[in-house]
């Protein structure tokens, strides 16, 4: 059964400028002791969608279902859900082991079972040594783990989770995107996280829903929207460098890269759509290829990323350790034919067919 269904929800705020749709007749399910994120850059509805689902704010349409029961109209003490903020909401004044034990002494559970759901929350989160402490004195990252005790000492089935980590140092938040996604599948509880942040919601997430505008852009697995992006704003919100598009036009050879006279990459009825390929995916070619002029080389240890022009479309290759490459070289570009994507003039991508995946493109 589903741990949470959304179906048709709504949410439209009215302002000086008019009627604004921050959530526009979104609809999703996600599977009981999953870890699902919704994604997507500000303003796009991702918290006010969180907020629908916790019962914060008021659904002008649809229904929300938590574990089977219509929860559309009840308040958010009746939906059986806990929740981690932005800011970790903790009191100063209370000790570590009082902010967790809060809500269990709001709802009047026995001492004796606080004292036992204390003890293996702090275990767990490994604060057993900090019970005493006040929230002052302790890091942000031990702060944030407070906040994850007080959400999951309740031993709600659903955790919702509204950007967690965005006060946390770059080191602590990869730290802590481990701790949370190990948690997670430990107490096996189904996870709602919130983020804006690609990097988070590709290394932790079992389901991915990327949000903008109010609506949804693509539903799935992380490797879905990498590898099969639905449409152009999918395929450069994702990814880091995001893919390359490339604007084709009909040429001699069929299909090409605009501000290019070939060769041809695609058939020509494909003019007025765009190519898309990942940085990665592009390889550096001797004296064969797509022509293109380097603008920059960002040496970055492992690897390095050099920004090109093609025609007058900027595009990034990402390549291993070092290259001699510098600002003004000529250089060529090819890729495999699996590694190819095909958007149409409406940015929705195409299915293509016929190409073998192994065969290089360019050549």
């Amino acid at each position: 059964m589903a741990a949470i269904v959304v179906e048709g929800v709504s949410k439209h705020w009215t302002t000086a400028e008019g009627r604004v749709r921050a959530v526009d007749r979104v609809s999703f399910s996600l599977d009981e002791g999953t870890l699902n994120v919704l994604l997507g850059p500000s303003g796009c509805g991702k918290s006010t969608t969180l907020r629908l689902i916790a019962g914060l704010e008021v659904s002008d349409g649809g229904t929300i279902r938590i574990a089977g029961r219509d929860v559309t109209k009840l308040p958010p003490s009746q939906r059986n859900i806990s929740m981690v903020f932005q800011s970790y909401a903790l009191f100063p004044h209370l000790s570590v082991a009082e902010n967790i034990l809060f809500g269990l002494r709001v709802r009047k559970v026995s001492p004796d079972e606080c004292v036992r759901r204390l003890a293996g929350t702090a275990d767990l989160l490994g604060l057993s040594a900090l019970l005493n402490r006040k929230p002052g004195q302790l890091s942000g990252g031990q702060q944030q783990r407070v906040a994850l005790g007080r959400a999951i000492i309740a031993r709600a089935p659903v955790c919702l989770m509204d950007e967690p980590l965005s006060n946390l140092d770059a080191q602590l938040r990869a730290e802590m995107r481990q701790e949370i996604r190990a948690l997670q599948r430990k107490i096996g509880i189904t996870m709602v996280y919130v983020t804006h942040d690609q990097v988070e919601a590709m290394s932790m997430a079992d389901r991915v829903i990327l949000l903008n505008g109010g609506r949804i852009e693509q539903n799935g697995a992380p490797v879905d929207l990498y590898e099969t992006p639905a449409n152009v704003f999918v395929a450069r919100f994702i990814g880091t460098p995001p893919m390359n598009l490339l604007p084709l036009v009909a040429g001699d050879g069929g299909a090409v890269v605009d501000g290019t006279t070939g060769p041809g990459v695609f058939p020509r009825e494909f003019a007025g759509g765009m190519l898309g390929v990942r940085p990665e995916h592009i390889r550096l070619a001797h004296g064969r290829g797509l022509p293109a002029t380097v603008d920059s080389v960002e040496y970055l240890g492992g690897d390095s990323l050099v920004a090109c022009r093609v025609g007058g479309t900027p595009v990034a290759v990402r390549v291993a350790g070092s290259t001699a490459l510098s600002r003004g070289d000529a250089a060529s570009l090819e890729w495999a034919s699996g590694a190819q994507h095909y958007f149409g003039a409406d940015g929705v991508r195409r299915a293509l067919a016929g190409q073998p995946p192994g065969e290089t493109m360019l050549a």
